[in-house]
């Protein structure tokens, strides 16, 4: 009895509606199955990715053109790889087999790439607390709040008809210490009839 091995899966995107296809379609080669997105690599909703996702199993190889083919951001790519993995789907880049998942090269290419977006992420959150810290000192930075004055005083007035703060909270849709926050703050949350 034969092993299976598995499926080449085809994947390929192109960004607009004018964009062909058939360059990236030629360069995948013979595949099983072929799914193809016209969409933005910012956009998200990529129908035919998820469906992909879905039919994808162990054993099989996705294969696609290039990272940003199948990914908009390293962030993402990371993550996507990381869902083929746990499925026990290999992933094949065409125009840069340095990133194939099935060989050492790549798995060390792609933990590079995982440094570097992490190294990023804590350099931009870094950043972002620098600027606010910033912006205190100088008196121009206020948070803004995420319930209007007008929530904040039927909010009173449902606590004071003894309705839990709890439910208070999720009614509207934030958290019960954001609700604590603001009935205890006096200037960010003045008073709507004030």
């Amino acid at each position: 009895m034969a092993v299976d091995k598995g499926q080449v899966v085809g994947y390929v995107r192109v960004s607009a509606a004018d964009q062909n296809q058939a360059r990236q379609i030629e360069a995948l080669g013979d595949v099983d199955r072929m799914f193809t997105d016209q969409a933005s690599g910012k956009n998200t909703d990529r129908p035919q990715l998820q469906e992909m996702l879905t039919y994808i199993r162990d054993g099989d190889t996705l294969r696609v053109t290039s990272a940003d083919r199948l990914a908009r951001s390293t962030i993402d790519l990371l993550r996507l790889v990381q869902q083929l993995k746990d499925k026990g789907v290999a992933v094949e880049f065409v125009d840069n087999p340095s990133l194939n998942t099935d060989t050492p090269q790549g798995e060390f290419m792609l933990t590079i790439l995982g440094a570097v977006a992490q190294l990023e992420r804590a350099t931009i959150r870094e950043r972002q607390a620098e600027g606010i810290a910033i912006a205190k000192r100088k008196g121009v930075y206020r948070r803004v709040p995420k319930l209007t004055p007008e929530q904040v005083d039927e909010a009173r007035r449902r606590i004071a008809a003894d309705v839990p703060k709890a439910k208070v909270a999720r009614d509207l849709g934030v958290s019960r210490q954001t609700l604590l926050t603001a009935l205890a703050s006096g200037d960010i949350y003045a008073h709507a009839s004030g």
